[in-house]
């Protein structure tokens, strides 16, 4: 487990008022706590000025696994202090 800490994953976080869900791939740093992670930035670059990311570039989140487009993902669905 402390081997992956300071490493970067693949995470999905989910973009507000889209009307469905849209899910944007962030790159996020693996912590201490299993299934914990904090968002360091996009693969792309910056966050495109139309997007609004549920939860920022630098909150620490916890994750779940969730099927996207029939790929078993981790998806933050709360951010924690």
């Amino acid at each position: 487990m402390g081997d992956n800490m300071g490493s970067s994953e693949t995470i999905f976080v989910r973009l507000l008022e889209e009307g469905i869900d849209v899910w944007r791939p962030v790159l996020a740093e693996v912590t201490h706590t299993p299934n914990v992670y904090r968002i360091v930035g996009i693969p792309d670059g910056l966050v495109p000025s139309d997007e609004i990311l549920e939860f920022p570039i630098g909150s620490i989140v916890k994750c779940e696994s969730k099927l996207l487009e029939g790929r078993k993902e981790k998806v933050a669905v709360t951010r924690c202090l």
